[in-house]
């Protein structure tokens, strides 16, 4: 699914504009990531949690060159999925 095609979904369902579905969803998005920088974790129950990790600084090689190179610690954003939504992704088979 596109941006676009969220946007218009979101507008659709909610039954409000495009350009106000647009500014919620950016909205959304900016405070994840305002959250991210302060290393909070964001938590929307029945759905999942975004948190961030620390990767250490290593070595990684060239894959042209074979050369070793220093690759910094960085932060990354993870999700992990809730069991609600684990549950209607993976719903049991009957016997």
């Amino acid at each position: 699914m596109t941006k676009a095609e969220l946007i218009d979904s979101v507008a659709s369902k909610a039954g409000v504009s495009k350009a106000d579905a647009e500014r919620t969803i950016g909205a959304f998005f900016d405070q994840v990531v305002a959250s991210a920088k302060k290393e909070d974790k964001v938590a929307w129950p029945g759905f999942g949690s975004f948190s961030t990790g620390k990767r250490a600084a290593r070595i990684g090689r060239n894959p042209q060159t074979g050369a070793e190179v220093k690759i910094k610690a960085s932060k990354t954003m993870k999700f992990t999925a809730s069991s609600t939504l684990k549950t209607a992704l993976n719903p049991a088979k009957k016997k």
